[in-house]
């Protein structure tokens, strides 16, 4: 009988380098929201890894970067205190993007810490095989690494690599969640991120980031569907316009892309109700903020 191990770790890197991707390949299903806007992932999400060997639970955390209201601070203060509570630590970088200040950025702060950091090189799928070495070389001669793992987050290339890599690198520990369990988070959590993400994604630039999606009640009904209302919040009633678009038709786009990937998560036919509604510079108050599920452990 080997031991079994269990431990903590957290995802860091810059916006957009693929962070919820990997989260989503690890637990088989997606509970992080994906766009190729930056602060996509504004909370902390842990997703679960479960063999008989061995449980890993990540924590994917927003990507750094220079805040510039209120949820800003509080996403990379999250980003941060995600740090000092892990046991090894994924610098994720892309392999397409040459490394700028952020990355030195985040580099300094994981220069002071004590816990392992590996660097995970992502989207090598992206770039030539002879350009690997190039980028490798150039971030450890920045700093020591555990180990350096290129992958492929969308293809899954090296996934099983990095995984066993992770398990080698655990404590011996329990389990700490059942063998079915994917993530800490309540299910209204993630079915808010679904429809914000869809908001993302078919909006596109014209509404920014700031969209909070609030889930008010779900309940199954009679029929033994799940109905869901939930209210999308945005600063301005030119972005309530957007949203519902003309004669309604892109909250109902919203609606139905969310209720599918809703569907596949709760795995029940599911009734979606959504509302908009504008509350003023939400980002910069903190009521709001907690009002809507940001609530720092040190503000």
């Amino acid at each position: 009988m080997t031991e079994h191990k269990s431990g903590f770790v957290a995802i860091v890197g810059r916006p957009n380098v693929g962070k919820s991707t990997l989260l989503n390949r690890i637990v088989g299903q997606k509970i992080a929201i994906m766009s190729d806007k930056a602060q996509t992932t504004r909370n902390k999400i842990q997703g679960v890894y479960t063999t008989s060997e061995a449980q890993i639970i990540f924590i994917d955390t927003p990507g750094i970067h220079k805040p510039k209201h209120r949820l800003g601070d509080f996403m990379v203060e999250t980003a941060y205190s995600a740090l000092k509570e892990v046991d090894a630590v994924l610098f994720m970088i892309s392999a397409d993007e040459k490394r700028g200040r952020g990355d030195d950025f985040i580099m300094e702060r994981l220069k002071t810490s004590k816990t392992p950091v590996f660097l995970v090189i992502n989207k090598i799928d992206k770039v030539h095989p002879d350009d690997l070495l190039g980028i490798i070389e150039d971030y450890t001669s920045q700093m020591d690494f555990a180990e350096v793992v290129p992958i492929s987050a969308t293809e899954g290339n090296n996934f099983d690599t990095l995984m066993k890599t992770l398990i080698e690198q655990m404590p011996a520990g329990p389990q700490y969640f059942p063998d079915d369990q994917i993530t800490d988070h309540p299910e209204y959590f993630i079915v808010s991120e679904l429809v914000r993400e869809k908001v993302l994604l078919l909006t596109r630039d014209e509404v920014p980031h700031s969209v909070a999606v609030v889930v008010d009640s779900m309940k199954r009904n009679e029929n033994d569907k799940v109905h869901i209302q939930a209210t999308i919040i945005v600063e301005r009633n030119s972005q309530k316009g957007i949203i519902i678009g003309k004669g309604g038709k892109m909250l109902k786009d919203i609606g139905t892309k969310a209720r599918r990937d809703i569907e596949q998560l709760l795995g029940d036919k599911v009734f979606l109700e959504l509302w908009v509604k504008v509350q003023k510079d939400w980002r910069d108050k903190k009521t709001y903020l907690q009002d809507y599920g940001y609530r720092p452990d040190d503000y």
